[in-house]
């Protein structure tokens, strides 16, 4: 075995692990703290892939600062769209199969939206870490990926500080074990899902300029991504950060071995087969409880 070529893969997966996780920590909100099946969010992540493209290419902006300074507008996106949900679906129990297919619709018209405004083509951006690479003996470490790891853990770090230290981040942990509770601890369920669904939506911006910095970009690209999110979500515990960021490091090494080694055809097949063994010994996940 060529160790260069199994060091590097191992590396790629690392780094790409971190992007897993930049674009699964949403859905470790909505779906692991809130019960919303938001099949949707990957969506919104290439509206924010689109964003970050708007802003490189038409003003200058870098694409990752852009998607920091979006992060209000997908926060109050995020608010808006789990007003409609509430009203219509969950105060009257419906939370199932028709607030599935909610999202689904979204996820549609999303979809639609990006086509009719920006066409099929791929889309991509131009910054100066796209291109080069850092070189660690026989080790090439791609700032492309680089760079978007970083990013994705400190806004992964950050999310955890709020959750952890803040009495909205602390209320936001605890609606999801005890609505009763909050409420004699004088905080409305309603309004702490209001706000922990507009944090999971802001996630989107971020990571939906980490995926374009990554790869050309599409709208239909999201659909690639919809059961990766989720079978990390699973796999590392629901709700949980710190799973979260295992599972998409573990799923992104796996992926990027079996890529290098056997093709990238087979990566999803092993990934997915990984998922299924892990959760037959493991059914809580990594870090569930």
């Amino acid at each position: 075995m060529d160790l260069s070529l199994f060091g590097n893969a191992i590396v790629s997966g690392l780094l790409l692990g971190g992007f897993y996780a930049a674009v699964t920590v949403g859905v470790s909100i909505s779906f692991g703290m809130l019960d919303i099946v938001n099949i949707a969010h990957p969506a919104f992540i290439v509206l924010g892939s689109y964003v970050a493209y708007i802003a490189s290419a038409q003003l200058g902006i870098d694409p990752i600062l852009a998607s920091v300074i979006a992060i209000p507008a997908f926060y109050l996106l995020g608010v808006g769209i789990y007003w409609v949900y509430d009203v219509a679906f969950e105060r009257r129990g419906d939370q199932s199969l028709q607030g599935l297919a909610f999202f689904f619709g979204l996820l549609f018209i999303t979809e639609v939206a990006l086509v009719l405004v920006f066409g099929v083509d791929y889309r991509l951006v131009s910054a100066p870490y796209i291109g080069p690479s850092l070189h660690l003996g026989a080790l090439d470490l791609p700032l492309r990926l680089l760079v978007p790891c970083a990013v994705s853990l400190a806004m992964m770090g950050l999310l955890q500080l709020f959750l952890s230290r803040s009495f909205i981040g602390r209320a936001i942990l605890a609606v999801a074990q005890d609505q009763l509770a909050l409420r004699l601890m004088a905080a409305d369920p309603r309004r702490i899902k209001r706000i922990a669904f507009g944090l999971s939506i802001a996630t989107c911006s971020v990571a939906g300029a980490i995926l374009i910095v990554i790869q050309p970009v599409e709208p239909s690209i999201s659909r690639d991504y919809i059961g990766r999110v989720f079978a990390i979500c699973v796999l590392g515990g629901m709700g949980s950060f710190p799973g979260t960021l295992v599972a998409a490091v573990t799923l992104g090494i796996v992926e990027s071995l079996t890529s290098t080694f056997y093709g990238p055809s087979w990566s999803p097949a092993v990934a997915f087969g990984f998922l299924l063994l892990t959760l037959a010994v493991r059914p809580a996940g990594l870090f569930g409880r």
